[in-house]
């Protein structure tokens, strides 16, 4: 959204004014009234917001009552017009990798870039055109004005399509529509004492893989779950699967519990014939750093360690749906601080993507945030085995740095410390 401004003497933003324009605005026009606002308070020339798009590889610029024009990368749904930009290496991309405030020179003016980011979640990118150069209090401020942009973003998007709709820029079958409804609303977690980002390349026929993660006060939940076949049976299938997780684990059951109600919810109710799912499913003790884990047939984990890359030798379950009084069981894990976990469905491994060797690939990402390795793989994917996939490739990452009870350290919403350096692989 570009929102020009005139020119006013330095102030600072002031976040009373930006929480009184949220709320007198429509859901739609929050962000509109909000990037106005920071504008006019930081004496700028001109602001916009950017929008991340779902596939992780551009920009998306949210316009609203504008020429539409007849422009590659553009497209118009009412009066709203949604331009995207590829990231490219430049300045853009560089400030939403690596989670660090960007400055470019453009004539007379400095164009400030700064992510848009909650809890390690990159949300998108604030723009701001200043006719002086600005200095470290200026940035500062930028920064905090952006984090501030992602909460108005976050809390929007619930009352609205209209950013869904600006992410999206491929277009989505039903199939594909379902499975998105299951996947947690940030595929990101940034806390004291782990890491975590997830991310799933769809196949050209929707495969049924799912991701979810859930933070209690000591406690963290996850699984990754592939259901059998493709297109609606399948996200039927794991619309089952993972609700029937959700639903035994935030009654408070055991992790055994909900493996075994997965299981009877898939033979009880299986939609169109018999079906199942494999599934991992981890409760990681975030006093003790021990994670508890049961394979439901699926792929083993990797666990990157020291520099190596060794399987977790965990013992292999039937997958949900298949045996009716079958049994699960739990391996712990002791996890180290610095150990990295990542967790795969098949399209990861198999068919073409069987080309990727995992093993050797991973050590070399060891300095990269999770939510970067999540897009490196999901390239390396694409590259050797795309560009459809014929089978959902998903995985989740998860850095384990313990101390847990310890605060983070943050500047506008993400590690600085965390996140990862120039240039990328």
């Amino acid at each position: 959204m570009l929102w020009r401004v005139n020119k006013k003497r330095w102030s600072g933003v002031d976040l009373g004014n930006v929480l009184r324009a949220v709320e007198d605005a429509a859901p739609v026009d929050a962000v509109e009234a909000v990037t106005r606002g920071i504008g006019v308070d930081l004496g700028a020339l001109w602001v916009s917001f950017l929008v991340a798009d779902m596939s992780g590889r551009a920009l998306v610029r949210l316009a609203h009552d504008v020429p539409f024009g007849n422009r590659p990368g553009r497209r118009q749904q009412d009066e709203d017009v949604a331009t995207v930009l590829p990231f490219d290496g430049g300045p853009q991309e560089q400030a939403l990798r690596s989670q660090r405030v960007q400055v470019r020179p453009s004539g007379d003016d400095h164009v400030v870039m700064a992510p848009v980011t909650q809890r390690g979640e990159a949300i998108g990118l604030l723009e701001i055109s200043l006719p002086v150069e600005p200095d470290d209090e200026a940035l500062a401020e930028i920064s905090r004005a952006a984090h501030a942009l992602a909460f108005v973003v976050i809390a929007a998007r619930r009352h609205t399509d209209l950013f869904e709709w600006g992410q999206r820029t491929t277009p989505f079958t039903l199939a594909a529509e379902i499975q998105r409804r299951l996947l947690p609303s940030s595929f990101t977690c940034e806390a004291g004492s782990f890491t975590l980002s997830a991310w799933l390349e769809p196949a050209a026929s929707i495969g049924g893989d799912t991701f979810d993660y859930s933070l209690a006060r000591n406690l963290l939940h996850l699984s990754i779950t592939d259901a059998v076949g493709h297109g609606v049976h399948s996200a039927l299938t794991a619309t089952l699967c993972v609700g029937s997780l959700r639903h035994t684990r935030r009654r408070g059951h055991t992790l055994l519990d909900q493996a075994r109600a997965a299981n009877s919810a898939l033979i009880e109710n299986p939609p169109g014939g018999f079906t199942f799912a494999t599934g991992l499913l981890g409760r990681l003790d975030l006093r003790t750093g021990v994670l508890a884990m049961v394979n439901a047939g699926h792929p083993t984990p990797l666990l990157v360690r020291d520099g190596t890359v060794q399987p977790l030798a965990l013992p292999v379950d039937p997958p949900f749906g298949v045996l009716r009084h079958g049994t699960y069981r739990t391996t712990d894990v002791p996890l180290r601080p610095d150990d990295r976990l990542i967790l795969l469905t098949d399209g990861m491994l198999e068919r073409g993507a069987a080309r990727l060797d995992l093993p050797a690939r991973l050590p070399g990402l060891t300095d990269l945030h999770p939510r970067e390795v999540v897009r490196v793989l999901g390239d390396a994917v694409l590259d050797v085995a795309g560009p459809a996939l014929p089978d959902d490739a998903c995985m989740l990452v998860l850095d384990w740095h313990g101390d847990h009870g310890d605060n983070r350290s943050t500047t506008a919403g993400a590690d600085p410390h965390r996140a990862s350096a120039l240039p990328y692989p």
